[in-house]
């Protein structure tokens, strides 16, 4: 049984060459081509992977439509290192 609020729905599994395979219904689709599985006891556990780099995780982003308040140039201390 589920432990929190998401909905349960019943499933068909099949095989689909020597492997098994389910259809996972729309309302629980997952962002991306890939996914994680590992067994938790008896259940199965299927988790969206996450982005792989920095341009993967930007691209999956909204653009930002806001306007920005001007930035002052400030004067710039010279530093030594």
């Amino acid at each position: 049984m589920p432990t929190d609020d998401s909905p349960l729905r019943r499933v068909k599994l099949f095989q689909n060459g020597r492997n098994w395979a389910v259809r996972i219904p729309r309302e629980f689709e997952l962002p991306g081509e890939d996914a994680l599985m590992r067994k938790d006891g008896p259940r199965l556990i299927i988790e969206p992977v996450g982005p792989q780099s920095l341009v993967a995780l930007l691209k999956m982003l909204s653009p930002i439509d806001d306007d920005f308040a001007p930035v002052a140039e400030l004067p710039t201390d010279p530093t030594h290192l």
